[in-house]
């Protein structure tokens, strides 16, 4: 919980020390403290920490700012999440959320192509409408202009129809991935929560994923954002460990410690939940672009206001999409009847002693392979192939019906030699022949590099463009850990459609945006 810390094997919490299961007064506890040489340095440590703890749950209890002017916004978003399935669609203004213009079923369409197209003849059917309200054409009008101007009733005259003709948009409903995603999180849930708080992150931004990945570790985005939370290979690498044999991106309890971690960095930052948020999205640098262009760092000025070019549906969208997925979460029972979250993963983890391979430690633990790739997502192909170890010191997960001790005893009995002192190095010159859907830098993540030595290495132009059936050139050598540290500019990814998942994160799947 917020406030309590740990020191030598002992917790101090509202005033009570706690060790091996017996409690003990403050007092009694200080003067048996006070017997030991150490009595000093223990009561000192413990001042500093009551004074560190408050503000630690300060920095997380701070009330995440929710704009009245914004809950139109938070509404739609509610819809979507909450009551709208992906058999249907909403068609509405891509900059004021409260003007729906029509809801569509899609029930009876089969193929994307084929719903793609009636979104797509929707919104030109409202554009249409828009642009001849615009023209001041009030004479015969049908049921659904006379439905349209009166949605816009009370707002600017034609020129406000005229801009909003080219902000037509379609955004299909979630609801059925929302309680998909919903009853997964239970899994990860308790971890995630743990993680925000250690790092004095609002505990509520544990609903984030629901707008990232609907709490799916196997997510990835169309350039190449990947996991629960939908790092880049770029963020990531500042947090976790991305190189050809593990991404930890893909890991939920890594990658949920790297997110409660970028948080507070964006915090640090910038002062302001809001923005913090919307900056995992956008990042810090953007985020003090858009307060120095809007002269304000609020955030409705800023989503109402900032017309920066990188600033698109997604990011204006990141803050309030989330705040409507955190009520829907906390309310899922209003939305979707009784439900029940998957059960709390329990596992055993123990440390891997030297680099292994995947068929010692399957024989070694007595695990199938397929148990071993479940519980260990973050190790990549390359491990279950054989062309890479098990990285040394890496933790590895295993079912708790396998205990720490009875992992470590086995661990221990691996001969000599079947462990080796270093990792498998990549067979040089490499290649890889670009495949529809890839970008660079997802090539770069699977191969444990970064988009620009991959863009150097091929000479590619500045815009970094690559073509299907390209064949780049890879860099060769051993593989490098992440560098564990924090940048000011950057955020897990931004500005990316995807296909299946959030991919200017607000999962755009088959979606017709206007603008």
């Amino acid at each position: 919980m917020p406030g309590l810390r740990h020191f030598d094997g002992m917790r101090y919490e509202a005033g009570l020390y706690r060790q091996r299961g017996k409690k003990l007064s403050f007092r009694s506890a200080v003067v048996s403290s006070c017997r030991s040489r150490w009595a000093g340095v223990l009561i000192m440590t413990l001042m500093l920490a009551s004074l560190w703890a408050p503000q630690s749950a300060a920095l997380a209890a701070e009330a995440l700012a929710r704009p009245a002017g914004l809950e139109p916004d938070i509404g739609f978003w509610r819809k979507i999440f909450g009551e709208v399935s992906t058999n249907e669609a909403l068609v509405h203004d891509n900059r004021y959320l409260g003007i729906v213009y029509e809801k569509l079923d899609l029930s009876g369409i089969t193929s994307d192509g084929a719903r793609q197209r009636e979104m797509d003849a929707a919104k030109a059917r409202y554009a249409r409408i828009l642009t001849r309200l615009a023209a001041g054409d009030r004479t015969n009008l049908g049921k659904d202009e006379r439905r349209v101007l009166e949605l816009w009733s009370g707002r600017p005259g034609s020129s406000s129809l005229r801009a909003a003709a080219d902000r037509v948009r379609v955004q299909q409903g979630l609801s059925d991935r929302f309680l998909e995603g919903f009853v997964r999180s239970g899994r990860w849930q308790e971890h995630i929560r743990d993680s925000l708080r250690q790092s004095g992150v609002p505990e509520m931004l544990a609903a984030l994923p629901h707008v990232e990945s609907s709490f799916n570790p196997e997510a990835r985005s169309y350039v190449g954002a990947a996991g629960l939370w939908q790092f880049t290979a770029g963020t990531g690498r500042r947090f976790m460990r991305i190189d050809g044999a593990v991404d930890e991106r893909r890991d939920p309890y890594r990658s949920s410690e790297a997110a409660a971690r970028l948080l507070k960095a964006n915090y640090g930052e910038l002062s302001s939940w809001p923005l913090a948020i919307t900056a995992y999205n956008h990042g810090t640098g953007g985020m003090r672009r858009a307060v120095r262009a809007v002269g304000s760092d609020n955030i409705e000025t800023i989503v109402r206001n900032y017309d920066g070019p990188a600033f698109g549906f997604a990011s204006r969208n990141f803050y309030v999409s989330f705040l409507a997925a955190e009520e829907v979460e906390r309310n899922a029972e209003s939305y979707f009847g009784p439900v029940r979250r998957d059960a709390p993963e329990r596992l055993t983890t123990i440390e891997v002693p030297a680099y292994l391979s995947a068929s010692t430690l399957e024989q070694s633990l007595g695990l199938p392979r397929e148990t071993l790739q479940a519980y260990n997502p973050s190790l990549l192909p390359a491990i279950w192939m054989g062309k890479k170890y098990v990285p040394r010191g890496y933790a590895l997960r295993l079912p708790d019906s396998v205990s720490n001790a009875e992992a470590g005893t086995r661990m221990a009995d691996i001969s000599g030699g079947d462990r080796r002192s270093a990792q498998l190095s990549d067979p040089t010159p490499r290649t890889h022949k670009v495949r529809r859907g890839e970008t660079l830098s997802g090539i770069a993540a699977r191969y444990g590099t970064s988009p620009s030595r991959l863009a150097s290495l091929n000479r590619l132009s500045k815009r970094n463009l690559i073509r299907v059936g390209q064949v780049l050139k890879l860099p060769g050598g051993p593989e490098r850990a992440s560098a564990d540290t924090v940048s000011s500019d950057s955020a897990p990814s931004q500005n990316s459609r995807s296909q299946t998942y959030v991919g200017e994160r607000l999962r755009l799947a088959g979606n017709s945006e206007g603008g």
